[in-house]
C-alpha cells in the first residue's frame, strides 16, 4: 500500500513541478523595455512648519492652566512639499505633496516612475519645503543611462538634498 501511495504521489507532482518550473520562468518578463531606462523619484521628507513658533506674552500664559504654561506656542502643521522634475529641459512632473497625518505634522511622500530612452540626459530636481516661493534644495546632473537601466533620485535632506543614484 506505501508504494502504492508514493506511485500515485509521483504521477501527481512531477507534472505539477515540471509545470510550476515552466512558469517560473516563462514567459520571459522585463521591467524595462529594450533601449529604455527607468527613472524613479522617491521623496520622503517632513517640511518646514507652516508658521513660526512664537513666545506667549505673561497675559496669555496666566489664561492657561499650570500644566499648558509653555513659553512657545507652536503649531504642529507643515508646509506641503512642492517637488518638480525636468529631463532635457522639460518639466515632466511636478507635485504639491500635503503633510501627513491628522493634524498635518507628518512626512509628505512621492513616488514617480517613468520610462525614457536610454542615452544621456540633463536631470534637474528640485523641492521646497517651506512656506513662500523658490525652492530650497536643487540639483541638476548630466547623467548616462544604459538600456534596461534605472536612476534613482532620492532625497535626504541631511546629506544635502537630492542624490542621484545610477
Amino acid at each position: 500500500m506505501n508504494v502504492l501511495r508514493c506511485l500515485l504521489q509521483l504521477v501527481l507532482y512531477v507534472p505539477l513541478m515540471a509545470l510550476v518550473g515552466t512558469l517560473s520562468s516563462k514567459p520571459a518578463f522585463t521591467h524595462v523595455p529594450p533601449e529604455q531606462a527607468l527613472v524613479r523619484l522617491s521623496v520622503v521628507h517632513a517640511a518646514q512648519r507652516k508658521v513660526e513658533c512664537r513666545t506667549r506674552t505673561q497675559e496669555e500664559l496666566a489664561k492657561l492652566s499650570p500644566n499648558m504654561r509653555a513659553a512657545q506656542d507652536c503649531p504642529r502643521e507643515r508646509a506641503p512639499l512642492v517637488v518638480e522634475l525636468d529631463i532635457d529641459g522639460s518639466l515632466v512632473y511636478r507635485r504639491i505633496a500635503a503633510p501627513a497625518g491628522i493634524t498635518k505634522d507628518g512626512a509628505a511622500s512621492v513616488y514617480y516612475r517613468m520610462l525614457v530612452p536610454a542615452r544621456a540626459h540633463q536631470v534637474a530636481a528640485r523641492l521646497r519645503d517651506g512656506p513662500g516661493e523658490g525652492f530650497n534644495f536643487r540639483k541638476d546632473a548630466r547623467i548616462e543611462l544604459a538600456p534596461g537601466g534605472s536612476l534613482l533620485i532620492d532625497f535626504n535632506a541631511a546629506q544635502g538634498g537630492f542624490l542621484f543614484r545610477n
